[in-house]
């Protein structure tokens, strides 16, 4: 028997006052690049084995547990990978989610390099708005950074077909020292001038296997005043609580740039976002090393109510602030790789 599942839950909050308003959802595990920062060669090679499909959400499954959360009052959806326009039926899938009644806004975070004949598509299917990672305009720099030798035009192709199909694009650039720190004015400049916003996203120690160091990091502080000496810049407003992105604009003008400063800035007490990987396993941090496998409970017969107060017991222990105590860390913990929950 279907249950309503549009029955308004309790608003939620966890072990820190931070409500449950964001839900990141990975769609899938593979992906067609080995970004050194996420899925290595060296360790997601030719024979690593990604999941199964029978381990994978299905699609009524993803609306069940979508809906549940929505009923809790997430409003944002954000939908990852893996590579997230791998799976055949990511048309459909925004479709369901954008049909349930409380979502507000849903988005796509892709590496781009499908983009240019998905575009069209995920518009249709009602998508407003995509994020693409794109680390530099230099190709044989970012052939490198991919892992695959993946021409830079592939990519700005897809970010092309995607502002003519109508949807709002963002670009995201995460910064290393000494691989990628030369191209922050050039990508700068290129995106300032076909008003596309480009973040920059400080260097992560996401999952095992990146060999994440403290001294690859260039701060967001650093990189604001590289972009300044060039094009001034102003501090603009947040948009929203729990905004992940500082913002600043460029002076005289509306265009604007994004900082993603999780390691010299965290923002883990505005952190408002759960993840749900691609089998179902519900994390609450992305540096979570802990996982509620909430597909089996609901495979196992659940009812809807029985998985609303499973994720509530989850979100209301919750004391999850791992950026700002990273520094403190004296043994290293095991965490969640990025490609299995999206950044």
């Amino acid at each position: 028997m279907m249950e309503n599942h549009n029955k308004q839950a309790p608003q939620i909050t966890d072990a820190l006052g931070r409500p449950l308003r964001d839900l990141r959802i990975s769609v899938t595990d593979r992906c067609n690049f080995r970004c050194r920062y996420c899925m290595p060669e060296e360790v997601f090679g030719p024979n690593f084995r990604f999941l199964p499909q029978e381990k994978l959400l299905s699609l009524p499954e993803l609306e069940r547990l979508t809906r549940i959360f929505v009923s809790f009052g997430v409003e944002k959806i954000r939908i990852t990978g893996g590579e997230p326009l791998l799976k055949k039926n990511i048309g459909e899938i925004i479709t369901m989610i954008r049909d349930i009644e409380g979502v507000r806004d849903i988005a796509v975070t892709t590496n781009g390099s499908l983009l240019k004949q998905k575009a069209r598509e995920l518009r249709d299917s009602g998508l407003e708005r995509i994020t693409v990672s794109l680390d530099s305009l230099n190709d044989e720099r970012f052939g490198v950074m991919n892992g695959r030798g993946f021409p830079v035009k592939g990519v700005l192709e897809g970010i092309d077909a995607a502002a003519l199909a109508g949807l709002s694009v963002k670009v995201n650039m995460v910064v290393q020292k000494g691989v990628n720190d030369q191209d922050i004015i050039p990508m700068s400049q290129y995106f300032r001038e076909r008003g596309h916003i480009l973040r920059f996203v400080e260097f992560m120690d996401v999952g095992n296997s990146n060999g994440w160091n403290l001294k690859h990091v260039v701060p967001s502080k650093q990189i604001i005043e590289i972009i300044h000496k060039e094009m001034p810049l102003e501090p603009a407003e947040s948009n929203y609580f729990g905004e992940v992105a500082t913002r600043y604009r460029y002076q005289g003008s509306q265009d604007e740039i994004g900082l993603i400063s999780s390691v010299t800035q965290a923002f883990c007490g505005s952190c408002t976002r759960a993840r749900l990987s691609a089998e179902g396993h519900l994390y609450t941090c992305l540096f979570a090393s802990d996982k509620t496998d909430v597909l089996s409970v609901m495979r196992a017969g659940a009812s809807d109510a029985e998985i609303r107060s499973l994720i509530a017991e989850v979100w209301g222990k919750r004391q999850d602030r791992y950026s700002e105590t990273r520094l403190t860390q004296t043994t290293p913990v095991p965490k969640v790789e990025m490609s299995h929950i999206g950044g």
